[in-house]
């Protein structure tokens, strides 16, 4: 071999190794062939790794590169004779088409008169052929054919060192979208399993894909596992604007839709969604807003976590091409991620409400402990009167129904309610009260309903109402009356649809509660006087339980006594053990506007008052409040009988001894009697008595 041939040989062999790509190796076998004279054209016909097809790289008759793939070429090509015997072929054009007649369908080759295929062998490995095409009736000759024999074995080396680029970039390409893939999870694991808040996890969640991916429109659909399964819970995200999100909570119902479907499978579902297609109505106003009049791509993938399925993420997004299968790997990986940052927001958010819940059971608890320790057995009385209310409250304990609890004030409205409660099949569980009067009215409805954080200023945590607390017990609101008229609305739709959303929330919250109202005011003159609706009257008032005042049923007054005297005593820790006759009969005969709590008032202050085992009563100031309600003077029959001073005198005296005459002070008879020094003198100088004797 001279020198120049030689010289051009390692020019061609440095030439054709620099080649990146097939497209560019092509490019270059051309201009060699053609620069040489060799042949007009040059193609390459290669097998894949697996056999089963071959690619075919050449150029056509504007000399543009030229890709195809299929199995055509394999079955019925030249080179399919490649795999029996690795030999050159020569063929005129004529021929060739007649023994391969589909090779004119492909229109892979320009015109051409010659054709010479010659293998391609590297490393005793077959990779294909490199096809050679004359276009002027110039046929191959044997010495053609072997220096083109030669030639081709340059041409394996240069398309093997191609396909070990191309497969090494192809690693490479594949190594850094696992890397990328794995930062993607690991930025994804990292944002949603720090946020234990289930509105903050969804809007992470829809931040994060938007920016990895750019899908629009990211959906969480979470099914309710408690009472309300048919129903779930949509937070959705749209990204109208670049970086603009907006936030929508919704709910929809699961039955016959796509999430069911997807839920049930436990498939990722792809599915194409034209404008008006019907199982996705839903969405329209969601998918009209971002894309009008374009059909959309969506992809639901289901969220499970271990045994359960949690809910769906939904994307949503005019390109198919952001739903390509790498993509959809990914995205699967990170459903998987998200189902394990639900279900822990989920477990957070209820150990929250129970753990709320159990606060605010304590506090209620605390208050019905503190209020009285009321229960049935606080209610006294033999009259007829009260015992029409017993049966009344026997009757409607066992039903459902809404009860109103009319009467004045102090005649044990409360009891009634606690004693329907606890004879009601919802004995088992709580009754939460609330003052409608002690309640300021701006406070009231979250009070009632809860609200939801940042609902208003100073609502820095999701917060329970009182509805929610009674849920499946009793919830008595006492002074119904004082609802305020803006508020009875909502009032109104809890009683009969059992749901409502907390202040500031869009989110609907169904309950199981029985609802006993009480009040001392007249409803129906408020009805009528436009203060109380009168829907809301009519829903409350479904069976009324009417008690009497104490002034109507004085025969439960001597008992009254009795019962009030012992439960304080006990608390004082005092022993009374008798309660003059006189004293029974006089308490008897008294009015009582303020009913059983009056009552129960002086009764404490007599047993506080008294330094004995017989309660002592201030008679003469009792005698005194008699005559100014009865607008007369109390009855001879009606005054203290001799002993009764004579008592006091001997008492009054007694603690002046004690205290040496000394009347006021700490250490003072007044002190020792649990008497102001005012009325210690007036009782001293109306019994004729002077400290100095």
């Amino acid at each position: 071999m001279n020198a120049r041939k030689q010289k051009g040989l390692l020019e061609l062999t440095y030439s054709l190794l620099q080649q990146q790509s097939m497209t560019s190796l092509i490019e270059t076998l051309n201009q060699t062939v053609q620069h040489a004279g060799i042949a007009d054209a040059v193609s390459l016909v290669l097998f894949n790794g697996d056999g089963a097809r071959v690619s075919f790289y050449g150029v056509d008759a504007h000399r543009q590169p030229i890709g195809y793939e299929d199995e055509t070429l394999l079955a019925t090509g030249p080179v399919s004779a490649l795999r029996d015997r690795a030999e050159t072929q020569a063929w005129r054009s004529a021929a060739l088409h007649l023994r391969y007649p589909q090779l004119a369908v492909l229109k892979l080759y320009p015109p051409f008169s010659d054709y010479c295929l010659v293998p391609l062998l590297a490393s005793s490995r077959l990779l294909g052929g490199c096809e050679f095409i004359r276009q002027r009736g110039r046929p191959f000759s044997e010495e053609d054919q072997n220096g083109l024999y030669e030639f081709c074995m340059l041409v394996a080396i240069a398309v093997e060192q191609v396909q070990l680029r191309e497969s090494m970039r192809l690693q490479q390409s594949l190594l850094r979208h696992e890397r990328d893939n794995f930062s993607i999870l690991v930025d994804i694991t990292n944002a949603v399993l720090s946020r234990l808040d289930l509105d903050e996890l969804t809007g992470e969640i829809a931040r994060v894909i938007h920016h990895f991916f750019h899908i629009n429109a990211i959906s969480i659909v979470l099914c309710n596992a408690g009472k309300e399964s048919a129903w779930a819970d949509v937070y959705a995200t749209l990204y109208v604007q670049e970086h603009q999100a907006r936030r929508e909570q919704s709910r929809k119902a699961l039955a016959g839709s796509p999430e069911e479907q997807v839920m049930k499978s436990g498939e990722m579902t792809l599915l194409s969604v034209g404008p008006a297609s019907a199982p996705y109505s839903e969405d329209g106003s969601l998918f009209q807003r971002l894309w009008p009049d374009r059909d959309k791509t969506l992809c639901m993938l289901p969220l499970r976590f271990g045994q359960k399925t949690l809910g769906v993420l939904k994307l949503a997004q005019p390109q198919p091409d952001n739903f390509n299968a790498a993509n959809l790997r990914v995205l699967e990986q990170i459903a998987e991620r998200i189902a394990i940052a639900v279900d822990n927001a989920l477990a957070y958010q209820e150990i929250k409400n129970l753990k709320e819940k159990l606060q605010h059971e304590n506090r209620y608890l605390t208050e019905q402990i503190n209020s009285d320790n009321a229960d049935f057995y606080d209610i006294v009385g033999r009259s007829a009167a009260m015992a029409e209310v017993l049966k009344q409250v026997q009757i409607v304990a066992k039903s459902d129904c809404t009860v109103l609890i009319l009467g004045e004030t102090g005649t044990g409205k409360e009891l009634i309610a606690r004693a329907i409660h606890h004879l009601s099949d919802r004995h088992h569980k709580r009754m939460v009260k609330m003052n409608c009067a002690a309640m300021p009215a701006g406070l009231m409805e979250s009070d009632l309903f809860g609200h939801e954080k940042g609902a208003f200023t100073g609502a820095t945590s999701q917060r329970m109402g009182r509805f929610e607390l009674a849920d499946e017990g009793t919830l008595f609101l006492d002074e119904v009356g004082e609802i305020p008229l803006e508020l009875q609305p909502k009032l109104l739709r809890i009683l009969q649809e059992q749901e409502f959303e907390r202040v500031g929330g869009s989110k609907q919250i169904s309950v199981n509660v029985r609802v006993i109202a009480a009040t001392n005011r007249d409803l129906q003159q408020m009805v009528k006087e436009k203060t109380f609706r009168s829907d809301l009257f009519y829903r409350l008032n479904v069976f009324p339980i009417v008690i009497p005042p104490l002034r109507e049923r004085p025969e439960d007054i001597p008992q009254l006594v009795k019962f009030l005297t012992c439960k304080i005593a006990k608390r004082m820790q005092r022993t009374i053990e008798s309660i003059p006759a006189e004293t029974l009969r006089l308490l008897s005969r008294m009015p009582w506007p303020g009913n059983v709590r009056e009552l129960e008032n002086v009764i404490e202050r007599a047993v506080l008052m008294t330094r004995g085992t017989v309660l002592d009563l201030p008679l003469p100031e009792m005698n005194d409040g008699l005559a100014r309600f009865a607008g007369a003077s109390v009855p001879a029959s009606a005054a203290p009988a001799s002993p009764t001073h004579e008592d006091e005198r001997e008492r009054i005296v007694q603690a002046l001894k004690e205290s040496n005459g000394v009347v006021a002070g700490p250490r003072g008879a007044a002190a020792r009697l649990g008497l102001k020094r005012t009325t210690l003198l007036s009782r001293m100088k109306k019994l004729g008595i002077s400290a100095k004797s």
